[in-house]
């Protein structure tokens, strides 16, 4: 039975250490997206063009 008080504080705290980690990752900007942005519009108007040729041709 102890073993398993054990096992179940060591969870936790690798839990901890983990959320903490991704906390600090978030707040130094790691997930930050700065190349998607500034290409979106490019993606769109490539699905602008192919829709309106679809739709031509029907």
């Amino acid at each position: 039975m102890s073993v398993i008080y054990v096992l179940l504080t060591i969870s936790i705290i690798v839990a901890i250490i983990f959320f903490i980690a991704f906390i600090v990752a978030v707040r130094s900007g790691q997930f930050d997206d700065d190349y998607t942005p500034s290409v979106r519009i490019l993606f769109e108007d490539e699905l602008v063009k192919d829709n309106k040729s679809k739709s031509l041709n029907n």
